[in-house]
């Protein structure tokens, strides 16, 4: 795996690159996109990274692991390539964007023009097999992830965290809630969207706090 990521969070997490569990990590990426398909493409494997440099970064929005179907995924968390069809989450997540900013729902399902506007959309683990929801856990890849939140915690203030879902929740124990702000709320997924998803106005909510701290606000 040729860690293809931008200068600014290289300069970050070069300890993290030189550590022997990240040396097996790529060893086992490597590997599997050798022997099987693997999502996203390689080249969009720090995607995330790339499109949101750690200079410009405002928010965070952590999800868990890449959509394993056909085309769907692109690197960055709840996020679909060009022309796929929305999957069941970020039909959510345009739902209570509607009823939060008056935003339409978009044709387009790819998220990069948050993440250009500062957005981390960064999934726990960043590759998957196709068809298998999950099959490149507890490989590294969740280290590697625990310890950017830690980093953009350590190094940055008055950072957003949009924590959805338990899972996004558990990693963010590292959050020093002193120097920023964490919103939690139910997973966008069907289970989750009618225990409190739809009505958690976070889209708004960034905005405002955003506003307070004297910086632009995103276009959703």
């Amino acid at each position: 795996m040729q860690v293809n990521i931008a200068d600014s969070w290289k300069n970050i997490l070069q300890a993290e690159f030189d550590k022997s569990y990240f040396k097996d990590l790529t060893n086992f990426v490597k590997s599997a996109y050798k022997t099987d398909t693997c999502f996203p493409d390689k080249k969009d494997i720090f995607a995330a990274f790339n499109a949101c440099s750690f200079d410009d970064l405002k928010v965070v929005i952590i999800g868990q692991v890449p959509y394993h179907g056909f085309g769907q995924a692109n690197g960055l968390c709840f996020s679909v390539q060009e022309g796929v069809k929305h999957p069941p989450s970020l039909v959510n997540i345009f739902k209570e964007l509607k009823t939060d900013v008056q935003k339409e729902i978009p044709i387009s399902g790819d998220l990069s023009h948050w993440a250009r506007q500062g957005v981390l959309l960064l999934n726990a683990t960043l590759t998957v097999k196709a068809h298998e929801a999950g099959s490149h856990q507890k490989q590294g890849w969740e280290t590697f992830t625990d310890a950017v939140i830690s980093k953009i915690s350590e190094e940055k203030e008055n950072v957003i965290f949009l924590l959805w879902g338990k899972f996004a929740q558990s990693k963010g124990i590292s959050i020093d809630i002193e120097k920023h702000i964490v919103l939690e709320a139910p997973h966008p997924s069907p289970l989750g969207a009618w225990r409190g998803w739809f009505g958690s106005k976070h889209f708004s909510k960034t905005n405002a706090l955003l506003k307070g701290f004297g910086k632009s606000k995103i276009a959703w």
